[in-house]
């Protein structure tokens, strides 16, 4: 395993010799051929895609969808080899930034903000700019299988001032970056279920959805903010803040009602930009398992 990571280092020293232009034209073509080859996450992609949708999609637009889910995906491998080396002025020259001067005066209060974002987008790039030009972050990582490469993900985004813990025991982590003022930030996409989540309404169909944020903010006091970043050249970035949600009180309906917004405006979201959403994960396996038999 200490060998492919080695290897791994040695062709990323390679990549990043190359011009950026090359850089990406090659993780193109890897994401082409890996379109290619995966004929059972084309099928989840497909069913994904019809549930959500219904036949309000037509053939080509499943299909450019589609394959641009391994292009997001392998872009967002190269972001983070980029992360590992760019700097903040260099993050600078590529994103704009939407409803900037609302967080600028939620963080002038002096409490944390708890963003929530989703793997939507160039989201390696979206973490590392909130955290390296609005404010430095806490958040959660899941480690890899091989547990050798999980030092190559923390070095590329602590690099841009976010500090990170491992899935497993995460939220003591992130409670106490609230509980000391500072700012986390949620990817609140995934599957969820009846111990992690409330039950909500999704594309028109009820699933759970972590409700991790919602607690979060009843208990200190810090307002939600949904973060999304999107693209129309794949050059320059938009980041978009989410009018603020606060939780008034843990109590079940006041969880509920905030979670149910984070996902209104998750789907919002997702319904504007489709392609730039993972849909190659199979997000509503607890409940409609039948989706993907």
């Amino acid at each position: 395993m200490i060998f492919l990571y080695r290897l791994f280092l040695l062709f990323d020293w390679m990549i990043m010799k190359l011009p950026r232009g090359v850089r990406k034209g090659i993780f193109t073509a890897l994401a082409s051929l890996a379109h290619l080859l995966a004929a059972s996450r084309n099928r989840i992609i497909r069913n994904n895609l019809t549930f959500a949708f219904g036949n309000t999609l037509d053939e080509e637009q499943k299909k450019a969808i589609e394959t641009y889910c391994y292009r997001n995906l392998l872009l967002n491998f190269l972001q983070t080899m980029e992360n590992r080396r760019n700097s903040a002025q260099e993050l600078a020259h590529l994103i704009t930034f939407e409803n900037r001067e609302m967080v600028d005066e939620l963080l002038a209060q002096g409490k944390g903000v708890i963003f929530v974002s989703a793997h939507f987008g160039n989201w390696e790039l979206g973490g590392a700019a909130l955290s390296s030009l609005i404010t430095p972050v806490s958040s959660i990582y899941k480690g890899f299988s091989n547990s050798a490469f999980d030092p190559y993900l923390l070095e590329a985004r602590t690099h841009h001032r976010m500090t990170l813990a491992e899935k497993n025991g995460a939220l003591k982590h992130v409670a106490k970056a609230l509980r000391n003022g500072r700012s986390i930030l949620l990817m609140i996409d995934q599957a969820s279920n009846e111990r992690y989540g409330v039950n909500t309404i999704f594309f028109g169909h009820e699933t759970y959805h972590s409700s991790t944020a919602a607690g979060l903010s009843a208990k200190f006091s810090a307002p939600i903010v949904g973060v999304y970043i999107t693209s129309e050249d794949e050059k320059h970035y938009t980041i978009s803040f989410e009018n603020p949600i606060t939780v008034e009180n843990s109590d079940e309906s006041a969880i509920r009602n905030a979670t149910q917004q984070q996902v209104n405006d998750l789907e919002k979201v997702i319904r504007t930009h489709p392609k730039l959403w993972f849909w190659c994960h199979k997000r509503w396996k607890g409940e409609y398992p039948s989706i993907y038999s």
